[in-house]
């Protein structure tokens, strides 16, 4: 168990947090959140004593081990990913380490002897004698071949990597995990694994995610960070949004009702306190217009972006007609002989083992890059909008937002420029920002802005909810499912592609596999499991 007491953290006069108490207990699964910039990694550095808050402590259940996702993909680069893994139980790895030494001395003394036997008994305890087997069958399941086990982490992938550091902060079932961001990188089926691996786990869990999907299949409360407070609420992510909703609806009708009335008294003692004959009735309405008191709703920390996609002319019934695409890279083929007809009202989840083969039809669609074979074409009606993953280049200026989005736009009028930026929460001084200074979420938002600009009838989006906070993903969930144009997209974002599509293709080097259903229909047909594998595992 952790508790946090009293715990207050104060950067110059900026209060992070003010005056934490929380118990997290075992068999308890918290996720926390909040808005970007409210300090949730920052209180899970805390937790962990990485850092020290201004005031305060955490304790920990004496003799409880806690184990941490690490985020240092580098940290490990010069031991093997057996090693790094086993790493994750600090004390074995080193009772481990000092026998191997022992035991490698030509010089063996008495002492040795008495250390080893000290060693081995504290080893045993430890179940030290299934400590590989069980590392190396965790990385099995996390999708790592045996055949790299021994290799060095310096020389594995970035995506192998993040499963061998989570392989680590799950081994030898510690009694208190933190993880932040534990899905980032990972495939649909490593991240359904993580999911019923934390649903047998029976100790405390502490979990930071803008994985709506995850936070709800693992999560048994949730932590929300606001207002400087942390407040501890029962249940899952959707649970808590939808309870919040409410709350903030019935506090502001009860408002709204106290405004009216507010007003009614006003207009009243406004028309009435010149006129002699009602001027009693006046005086005891501004008596009670002075006792009237509104709950004022805070200010929440929280700020939802307007996203709208308007389309400025509804298309025809042609969209898109692709026919024998195939396209390769260094590293070898990443599709071939794609057909694919896109329909009217086609909203399409594309995906994929290899993101790359994705992006790749997409830039080819979008005339960024060519085909090694095939065509496509689009309906005469199309007018489409793209939001690529990778966005660098549209920002290597110096140009502030109001005239970077002003470029791309018919209308000139600065306050018509500067309502797209404030939609997507740029406002006052904000919009002068220079282009080459922006954060990642700020430069996905204003590609935002610029799409909506447009008024496409198409959509064209590679992980559009990348860099974002949560209330941006929930608005940008909420606007593909308003659209009435045609989507095509990819997301690593579960409920968002099982919200929005009504159709999903998964790109493989061998084939397409095709089908009109939902993304949970689509991962649980096994017809579509056997086609799948043998797409993927095809030698052709």
């Amino acid at each position: 168990m952790i508790t946090v007491t009293n715990v207050s953290l104060q950067y110059g006069k900026r209060v992070l947090f003010d005056e934490v108490n929380v118990k997290f207990t075992p068999g308890n699964c918290y996720g926390i959140i909040g808005a970007n910039g409210a300090g949730k990694s920052t209180f899970m550095k805390i937790l962990s004593g990485e850092i020290d808050p201004t005031k305060g402590q955490v304790s920990i259940t004496p003799g409880q081990r806690m184990s941490v996702l690490k985020q240092n993909h580098f940290e490990f680069d010069e031991y093997t990913v057996l090693d790094t893994v086993l790493m994750g139980n600090k004390r074995l790895y080193q009772i481990m380490k000092e026998k191997d030494a022992i035991y490698a001395k030509t010089d063996f003394t008495d002492a040795d002897g008495v250390r080893a036997s000290e060693l081995e008994a504290e080893f045993a305890e430890m179940n030290g004698w299934d400590a590989e087997s069980d590392a190396a069958n965790m990385l099995s399941n996390l999708g790592i071949a045996v055949d790299t086990h021994h290799k060095l982490m310096k020389d594995l992938s970035g995506k192998e990597k993040v499963k061998v550091l989570l392989s680590q902060a799950l081994f030898g079932n510690p009694d208190i995990l933190l993880m932040d961001e534990p899905t980032n990188d990972l495939d649909v089926e490593t991240i359904t694994w993580l999911e019923d691996f934390l649903a047998e786990f029976h100790n405390t869990v502490i979990v930071i995610s803008h994985d709506r999907h995850f936070l709800d299949a693992v999560c048994t409360n949730i932590c929300d960070i606001d207002f400087g407070k942390l407040q501890t609420y029962t249940g899952n992510y959707s649970f808590w949004y939808q309870m919040s909703q409410l709350a903030l609806k019935q506090k502001s009708d009860q408002n709204k009702k106290i405004e009216d009335k507010r007003k009614e008294l006003q207009d009243f003692v406004a028309r009435f306190s010149a006129n002699a004959s009602k001027s009693r009735q006046a005086t005891s309405r501004k008596k009670l217009l002075e006792k009237l008191v509104v709950d004022e709703i805070p200010p929440s920390t929280r700020r939802y972006p307007g996203i709208i996609f308007k389309q400025e002319r509804e298309a025809g019934d042609q969209i898109l007609h692709i026919e024998n695409l195939s396209k390769s890279n260094v590293d070898g083929l990443l599709f071939s002989n794609v057909n694919i007809n896109v329909n009217k009202g086609d909203k399409i989840a594309f995906i994929s083992r290899n993101h790359l083969a994705i992006t790749a039809l997409f830039d080819i669609i979008n005339e960024e890059e060519k085909a090694d074979s095939g065509e496509y074409k689009f309906g005469t009606t199309i007018h489409k909008a793209y939001l690529p993953n990778e966005n660098a280049k549209y920002f290597q200026t110096d140009l502030n937002l109001v005239d970077w989005l002003r470029q791309y736009s018919k209308d000139k009028d600065e306050s018509y420029i500067r309502g797209f930026l404030g939609k997507m929460l740029f406002s006052g001084e904000e919009v002068l920002k220079k282009c080459n200074v922006l954060s990642g979420g700020e430069k996905v938002r204003c590609m935002t802005s610029r799409m909506m600009l447009f008024n496409p009838n198409l959509l064209i989006l590679d992980e559009p909810t990348n860099h974002l906070d949560m209330e941006s993903i929930i608005s940008f969930n909420d606007a593909l499912k308003d659209f009435t144009g045609t989507i095509l997209f990819t997301s690593h974002d579960h409920e968002l592609v099982q919200t929005v599509a009504n159709r999903i293709i998964e790109l493989t080097p061998h084939g397409i596999v095709d089908r009109s259903c939902t993304y949970d229909e689509y991962l649980e047909n096994p017809i579509v499991k056997e086609q799948r594998e043998k797409f993927y595992n095809s030698m052709a």
